[in-house]
């Protein structure tokens, strides 16, 4: 495959996206926006893309893919201010963690959706920015793609063509059962980490706390490392979303609770066996 790629945000997603595209042979130019100068010669030194522009207009000029991998907070703005510059056939499509934000900043932004096709690949470490960027990211990871219903399906080939080139598999989806089921799984686990890693920070002796945890503290709490800007707006946008599954999980801890207060081992020890066989079910 070739052609002009443009990548808004050059970080860990994006970066990824180029080094893995890059790997896999792919010959077109793929150009990286960005408002930092410095952050973007960084991302061309490391090969993610063959060149930086910080002016939005001109790094879409001719990119036939543009892939929007920046906060879900700035997609508007950034959707806003490249806008004027897309061709008349270029596909525009994310990396967004919520699909219904998007698609309303989009149509906001855009107004037609017929060359747009939201997607989010369920793949990221802990860590941002370009640095920690490398091809193998996206390797044995799903991309769940949501188009719409006026989405030309020529535009979602495409899109899927780009993200099997990095290794990835490709699923479609609605964009309510993406953000539902993204919320379950991916975002609420975020909030549970960032939130006992808050309590105990505030709590009476942080140092002897964080000082004697062991290994179960470090792998629960890993992703409560991530980007806090980012998981902030992921919050907000899929709002209605996650407040359903913060309140299933909190009927369900309330019954936790309750059966510790009550010294009903038996019902811990189903919970826990349930736990485990569905753990080492998806792990295997």
């Amino acid at each position: 495959m070739s052609g002009r790629i443009a990548i808004a945000g050059v970080g860990l997603i994006g970066g990824s996206f180029g080094l893995a595209l890059k790997a896999a042979g792919y010959d077109g130019e793929i150009v990286g926006l960005g408002r930092d100068a410095e952050r973007l010669a960084a991302a061309v030194r490391l090969g993610a893309i063959d060149r930086g522009e910080t002016d939005a207009v001109a790094g879409v000029a001719g990119a036939e893919v543009v892939l929007l991998a920046v906060p879900m907070g700035s997609m508007r703005a950034v959707l806003a201010a490249l806008a004027p510059g897309l061709e008349p056939g270029a596909i525009v499509t994310d990396a967004g963690s919520v699909k219904g934000s998007f698609v309303r900043d989009a149509r906001a932004a855009l107004g037609s959706l017929e060359r747009v096709v939201p997607g989010h690949p369920i793949a990221g470490t802990e860590h941002s920015g370009v640095a920690a960027a490398f091809p193998e990211l996206y390797a044995g990871r799903r991309v769940i793609l949501t188009p719409l219903p006026e989405t030309e399906e020529a535009g979602v080939v495409r899109v899927e063509r780009l993200w099997r080139m990095t290794g990835a598999c490709t699923e479609r989806l609605s964009v309510e059962a993406h953000d539902r089921l993204l919320a379950a799984t991916s975002h609420l686990p975020h909030m549970l980490a960032f939130g006992l890693v808050d309590a105990l920070a505030r709590g009476d002796d942080p140092g002897a706390v964080f000082r004697y945890a062991a290994g179960g503290f470090r792998d629960f709490t890993r992703i409560a490392s991530s980007d806090p800007v980012m998981w902030r707006d992921i919050c907000l946008a899929n709002r209605d979303a996650l407040l359903g599954a913060l309140e299933a999980y909190r009927d369900d801890l309330d019954a936790l609770t309750e059966e510790v207060r009550a010294g009903d081992g038996a019902g811990l020890l189903a919970r826990f066996q349930r736990a485990k066989t569905a753990r080492d079910r998806f792990c295997g």
